[in-house]
């Protein structure tokens, strides 16, 4: 059986949505794997933030070890050089196995009551080193696997899969945490890394590299930031991404729970709604793009889908209201989907097939400046509040979108068709 799914670009519909996973033993295997990969992050990470705060009752340590264990994120562009270096299948191997044993030796060392926080802190490190720097490898597997046709289809059903794993995976790490104790619930997290890492080992003879060995990783590093910054195409997409990963983000990241207590006079169970609204936005989101098919004028509904989002965002900023706050965050999560399905298809769209796995690293750099932002946000909040830090931030990515969109116009009518377009 072919690995290569049918062209779905005059298909329009549910069938069409899942069609990558049904024609594809390569992809569905991959796809799989991320789900339970993303299952076992989503879950211990609410486990481990639980025990740094239980360690040592402290915000700002918590804060601590979160920044720690995203710090890798900064590792992007010499993770999408390996990416672009070596086999693409077995670095994914290594990330789950090393996550599974990153992971196992702090459940273990919980289960027998010597955990501490600095030994806490040094798993969230070695985690991190297994999840962010394997996300170019990842996301570059994608488009040799399924096709440019294909490509916004099969990306959209990887964010299907994260948007499950982001509402399921915190909310059984409480259910485990509740039940059966944080160190089991860690048990439980290894298991779904060991699942991810079963799933992706057929896939193990399966040649991905794609540059040669002569160039030092940091050499490639450079000359792959030298291609891409003459790209016009590829450097507005990370622009956008490096837009909201500092202006808007982080405000979903860090200040739900005060709008949920101060805004809109929430408990625990509130924001907890709160945030499934959001989940499931963004599941239905990304079915009805996954739906859409080889779709035209994608770096349009790129960004006209993100200053969307933007708008959204605002409204729920001003909203006291709590019905109306819940609408708006499932409809910020259905409109977050054309950011996040979208940010991906284009820049693998938009680059040579030699510099992907660098184009994604720079991709996961400028998601790495969130916890900077973050910080930066924080201060401002603690001045004007977070409903008004997050309405400005709000506009800011609108006039930065508007802005974009004036001094790169081809990227609105972009639609990744290699036999109409030419990448600049």
């Amino acid at each position: 059986m072919s690995n290569q799914t049918v062209p779905v670009r005059s298909k329009v519909g549910l069938r069409t949505a899942f069609s990558s996973l049904q024609g594809n033993r390569r992809f569905r295997l991959l796809w799989f794997s991320n789900l339970f990969f993303f299952g076992g992050v989503w879950t211990q990470t609410l486990v481990l933030g639980w025990l740094a705060f239980e360690l040592t009752q402290s915000e700002f340590l918590v804060a601590v070890y979160t920044a720690v264990r995203l710090a890798p994120m900064f590792l992007g562009p010499i993770a999408g050089a390996f990416a672009d270096r070596h086999n693409k299948i077995r670095l994914l191997m290594v990330a789950c196995g090393w996550a599974a044993v990153a992971v196992s030796i702090v459940a273990g060392l919980a289960t027998a009551g010597l955990l501490s926080y600095w030994v806490l802190v040094a798993g969230g490190l070695a985690i991190g080193l297994a999840q962010s720097p394997s996300q170019p490898a990842r996301a570059s597997l994608v488009l040799e696997f399924v096709g440019r046709e294909n490509l916004s289809n099969a990306n959209a059903l990887n964010s299907m899969a994260l948007s499950m794993t982001q509402v399921i995976g915190p909310a059984l790490g409480g259910v485990m945490i509740a039940t059966i104790g944080a160190p089991s619930a860690l048990w439980v997290s290894t298991g779904w890394y060991g699942m991810s890492l079963l799933l992706i080992m057929p896939l193990r003879s399966y040649t991905t590299a794609v540059e040669s060995h002569a160039m030092s990783v940091l050499s490639m590093v450079k000359s792959g930031f030298l291609i891409i910054s003459r790209n016009r195409l590829a450097v507005a997409v990370l622009l956008v991404t490096l837009a909201a990963n500092t202006l808007l983000w982080p405000v979903f990241q860090s200040f739900m729970p005060v709008f949920a207590a101060e805004s809109l006079g929430l408990n625990a169970a509130g924001l907890g709604i709160l945030l499934t609204c959001a989940g499931v936005g963004g599941f239905i989101g990304s079915v009805i793009i996954a739906g859409m098919g080889d779709f035209r004028y994608k770096g349009g509904l790129f960004v006209f889908g993100t200053a969307t989002w933007s708008a959204l965002w605002a409204a729920f900023a001003l909203s006291h209201v709590p019905w109306l706050s819940f609408l708006l965050m499932g409809l910020i999560g259905m409109a977050s989907a054309a950011f996040g399905v979208l940010q991906t298809t284009l820049l693998l769209m938009t680059t040579e097939p030699a510099v992907h796995g660098r184009a994604l690293g720079l991709q996961e750099l400028a998601i790495g400046i969130m916890p900077i932002s973050t910080l930066a946000l924080g201060i401002i909040a603690e001045y004007v509040g977070v409903s008004f830090t997050a309405f400005g931030a709000s506009l800011l990515l609108i006039v930065a979108l508007g802005i974009l969109a004036i001094k790169v116009p081809t990227l609105l009518t972009f639609s990744g068709r290699r036999s109409t377009e030419t990448i600049v």
